[in-house]
This record gives C-alpha cells, structure tokens and sequence, in this order.
C-alpha cells in the first residue's frame, strides 16, 4: 500500500477539484467490485463493541462519519465503508440539477490544513441521486442524506424544495440533514429564523418519522444559536448537526473572498458554537459535532462534550486514507482509559 503521505505532495500540484474527482473516481471502483478492497475494509473498519451504539433506529459500528459535501451524489457510500467511516452523509442534494458556481471554486490552504470552498451545492440532481440510492438502501452502515434548495428558489419558495426532497428521498436514508447553513448559496443562510424553521418542521413532520436533523453555521452568536436549535428540537427536530463551514476569512493568511473555510482553522469556532448548544440541548436531542476534527483527542472532547457521533471532511485530505482507522483505534483506548465500557456512557461525560 502506497504511503498517503508520501503521495500527497503530487496530489497537492493538482487543483483541489480535479484531486477530489481523482479520489471520486478510485472510491467509486468498490461498486463495481469490492473483493479487491476487502483487505483494506478488513483493516481499516474498526468494529470494537466499546464504540458500538444504536442511534435512528440503526446500529453505528463506530461514531466517525463522512460530512456531506465530499460525496454529493451518494456515490461512494460503499467506499466511505472500505475507508473505515462508520456512516456516511451525501449530499447536499437539490431537486434540480445544478453545476455550482463558477471555477476556481475550491483552495487549498496547506499551512493552515485547511480548505476554502464555495462548491455552491454542485449535484446530480434529485432523480439521479434517488435513483442511485435504490441500489444502497438500506446499507450495512448508515446513510444519512443532507438536502438544500436550488439556487434559483426563491426564499418564498425555498420551503417547496425541501418538501419534495422530503417526499422522495426519505424513505432512502436512515436521516435527512436540512441544510440553510452554507454560505455559496445567495440567501441560503437567511433561511436560519424562526419562521421558516417552524413551518418547515411542521411539514417536514407532516411527511415523515424518519429522523430529521438542522445543520447550522458557526457564524452566529452563541445566543443565537442555541435560540435557533432550541426552537428546532420544539418544532420537532430529531437532532442538531454543529457546524457547517464559516466565513470568518480572518482564521487564514491568504484568503479568498468567497466561500467557507473547513478543516482545522475552524476547530475552536465549531467548538464554541457546539459547546454553547450541548450545555442546553444534551440530553433533549441527538447531537452530532463537525469542524476541524482530525484526531481521536479532538473527537473525543466533542464526544464528552455531547457529541453522540462526529464526522470529518477536510481532516480525510489531509490526513489521508488511514485517519479513520486511526482516530477509531485511539478513541477506543481514551473511552477505556476514563473506565468506560462502551461510548454511550462517555458521551456528555462534560456535561454531567
């Protein structure tokens, strides 16, 4: 096996995009057959029954995650698997097909180890995605499925698009994500108010039980936030998903002016948002933690802090194809060490 850190630097003369379509296009080869990769699947899934934990109605192996935006058309679910990721998040999807926006649209901020994107919820498109998703579901790890308008709804009109990507797409996943916290979509975020949430719940509430989940950006006030999450859970939110990218272009040196920053810059300002809502929500709600993870300490502070399950992006580009394997075997040996016999009782250990 070719050493990633060896490799990275070639990987790294290429643009971040045509990487990501490189990365694509190996992670897609397990649907056409797997018995090649399974000595890898058998190497790098960590199956520990300290990390094991029901949660949606599903089994999680472990609580290490792929966050949405790497794979947003639902086509390396099998080889998230084979890298060791306990459930996998697709999307963001949009009823309609969509080429983002404009390129260059994704930089590399190596010092910092972090990315910079302004992607604008580029996918396949509805029918597409649902049609690919009939072939996995249900899969032996959990799906989770994130869903956005198209950028040319209107703010009026935005509440329709997410009821049909309700409508079609709920029975395909084990949870649906409702995404109004990424910055590359115009007027996306103005969608994150108290209006728009508790009518969306109702209907959303209206359609389905499968488990529903807000995902919300970094860059409001903690006030804010926990206001806005709170009124998600009572409007019938099954759990809150902290945080999306943020556009604080301050947190790196040479910044573009579009677009959210991921990886480790936005640890500590993840951190700060998802603290502020675990010290109300814990124990309300199901939790899940994303920004800036990329090591089993750092999961594990989210997991005590509340966390039940935490996913990971940017981390997997620059720590390469053996981080989760990693980051599981080590969060095994910090559950043990705080006398632990398996993760549930570590979760929200802070907050006890």
């Amino acid at each position: 096996m070719i050493d990633y850190q060896t490799i990275k630097p070639w990987l790294f003369k290429l643009q971040p995009e045509s990487a990501h379509h490189l990365a694509e296009f190996a992670l897609r080869l397990p649907n056409i057959c797997q018995i090649p990769f399974n000595p890898f699947l058998e190497s790098h899934f960590v199956t520990n029954e300290i990390l094991k934990q029901e949660l949606f109605g599903r089994t999680f192996l472990n609580p290490v995650g792929l966050g949405a935006g790497f794979d947003k058309n639902a086509t390396m679910i099998r080889g998230m698997q084979i890298l060791g990721f306990g459930f996998t998040e697709i999307g963001t999807v949009t009823p309609k097909p969509q080429e983002g926006n404009p390129k260059p649209r994704m930089f590399r901020h190596i010092e910092e180890q972090s990315i910079q994107n302004a992607m604008g919820f580029n996918n396949d498109g509805l029918l597409r995605v649902q049609k690919r998703l009939k072939q996995r579901f249900p899969f032996t790890t959990p799906i989770g499925i994130n869903i956005g308008k198209n950028k040319i709804t209107s703010e009026a009109e935005a509440i329709n698009d997410y009821t049909t990507l309700i409508k079609a797409l709920h029975e395909l996943g084990d949870y649906l994500v409702i995404n109004i916290s990424s910055p590359n979509t115009p007027g996306l975020r103005d969608l994150q108010n108290e209006e728009f949430i508790t009518r969306l719940f109702q209907e959303a509430k209206a359609i389905t039980t499968k488990p529903i989940l807000l995902k919300i950006a970094p860059d409001m006030s903690k006030e804010d936030a926990v206001a806005l999450t709170t009124l998600a859970v009572e409007k019938g939110a099954d759990g809150i998903i902290a945080t999306n990218t943020t556009v604080d272009y301050s947190l790196v040196k040479e910044p573009k002016e579009i677009g959210g920053l991921s990886g480790a810059v936005l640890c500590e300002k993840s951190f700060e948002i998802f603290e502020a809502v675990a010290k109300e929500l814990y124990g309300k709600t199901t939790l899940i933690s994303v920004g800036g993870i990329d090591s089993a300490k750092e999961a594990y502070r989210r997991i005590k802090a509340g966390a039940s399950l935490v996913q990971i992006y940017s981390g997997l580009i620059f720590g390469g194809p053996d981080m989760i394997k990693e980051i599981n075997l080590e969060l095994t040996e910090l559950i043990r060490a705080d006398g632990y016999t398996n993760i549930t009782q570590a979760i929200g250990a802070d907050r006890k």
